[in-house]
C-alpha cells in the first residue's frame, strides 16, 4: 500500500518533509511549497531538493507518487474581482513552476468557491483559467478535490467535477483527489464504496483517480460540513476506510491522512502531537485501536 500523510515543508523544505514522513513509516506524503493561508513563499533550494531525492531512494519513497497540494486561498471560481482572480491564476502558476523545479508529478486543488455568482458561471471560471495555467508545456497534473459542500463550494458532486474534466484542453493533465471525509459530507456513502466506485466510473473512469485523501469525519452523512476526525474515531468508521483504502481497482493510488492532530485532552482544541505515525501501522494491520489517541499523547510525552 503506498501510504503517507501530509508534512511539513519548512526550512530544510523537501528534505525535511522526507525526514518527517519516514519517521511516521510512510511511503509517499504530501506537502505546500510554503503556508496554505498566505502567499509568502521561499525560492526552492536545489541542494535540498537534491538530498532529499537521495533519502528518499534510500528509503524506498518513489517521487511519482508524492503529492503537493495548491494554497487554500487560491479561488479560480469568482471573477467578480479581476484582480483578485488574476491572481489566483498567476499564483497557481507559480506553484505549479515550483512544483515542477522539484520534480513533483501532481498538485491538488480545491476548484473553488462560487461566493455570489451562478454555479455554471462558476464552473466556467475554473475551466478559463486552468486552460490558461494548463499548456501542452505544462508536466504537473493538476488534481481536482471532491469537496463537502461547505458554503459555495463547487466540486462536491461527481457532475460538478466531470463538468470541470471535460472543459480542459490538455486533458491527459487534470485528474481528481478523492477525500473521504468530503465525499461522505457531500452525500456519498462509503459504506458502499464498491457502489460509488461503480458510479465514478461511469461518470468520469477511474483512470482519473490519482491521489486519495484518507480521513474519518465528525459529520453526519450529507452535513456538507468538512470537519475531518482520526481514523475510526468519526462517522464514517475504520472498517469502511479499511475497505476503501484495500479496494483492489485503488491499489497502485496514493493515499494521503489529512487526520486532526491530537491535543493534551478531548476538550483541548490545540493541535500538539501528530497522529500519523500510529494511524499508519493501524492501517497496515487492519486492526483498530480504541486506545489510539492516549498512545499518541503517551508517545510524545515520553519521547
Amino acid at each position: 500500500m503506498i501510504i503517507g500523510s501530509h508534512v511539513s515543508f519548512g526550512k530544510e523544505q523537501l528534505l525535511g518533509s522526507v525526514k518527517e514522513a519516514i519517521s511516521y513509516g510512510a511511503n509517499t506524503f504530501m506537502f505546500y511549497t510554503g503556508a496554505p493561508q498566505n502567499t509568502i513563499r521561499k525560492d526552492i533550494n536545489e541542494e535540498l531538493t537534491l538530498e532529499a531525492k537521495k533519502l528518499m531512494m534510500e528509503n524506498n519513497i518513489d517521487i511519482e507518487n508524492v503529492i503537493c497540494h495548491a494554497p487554500y486561498i487560491v479561488n479560480l471560481a469568482n471573477n467578480l474581482d479581476e484582480r483578485k482572480y488574476d491572481f489566483s491564476i498567476t499564483f497557481l502558476k507559480n506553484e505549479i513552476a515550483r512544483c515542477e523545479s522539484i520534480g513533483i508529478k501532481y498538485i491538488v486543488l480545491h476548484p473553488g468557491s462560487s461566493v455570489g455568482i451562478e454555479r455554471t458561471t462558476a464552473l466556467n471560471n475554473i475551466i478559463f483559467a486552468l486552460n490558461k495555467i494548463i499548456t501542452k508545456d505544462t508536466k504537473v497534473v493538476v488534481l481536482l478535490e471532491t469537496m463537502a459542500g461547505k458554503g459555495t463550494e463547487l466540486g462536491c458532486k461527481l457532475e460538478e467535477i466531470k463538468y470541470l474534466l471535460d472543459g480542459i484542453n490538455e486533458s491527459d493533465k487534470i485528474g481528481v483527489c478523492l477525500d473521504t471525509c468530503h465525499l461522505n459530507d457531500a452525500g456519498y456513502n462509503m459504506g458502499e464504496f464498491e457502489s460509488f466506485i461503480e458510479l465514478f466510473e461511469k461518470t468520469i473512469g477511474l483512470e482519473k483517480i490519482k491521489c486519495i485523501h484518507v480521513n474519518d469525519s465528525k459529520n453526519p452523512f450529507s452535513s456538507h460540513k468538512d470537519r475531518h476526525a482520526n481514523i475510526g474515531f468519526g462517522t464514517l468508521g475504520f472498517d469502511t476506510i479499511i475497505n476503501i483504502i484495500y479496494n483492489e481497482k485503488l491499489r497502485s493510488i496514493p493515499k494521503i491522512l489529512e487526520t486532526p492532530y491530537i491535543g493534551e485532552n478531548d476538550e483541548d482544541k490545540e493541535r500538539i502531537y501528530p497522529p500519523y505515525k500510529f494511524e499508519i501501522v493501524m492501517l497496515k494491520d487492519k486492526k483498530f485501536n480504541a486506545n489510539l489517541l492516549n498512545d499518541i499523547r503517551d508517545f510524545y510525552k515520553n519521547n
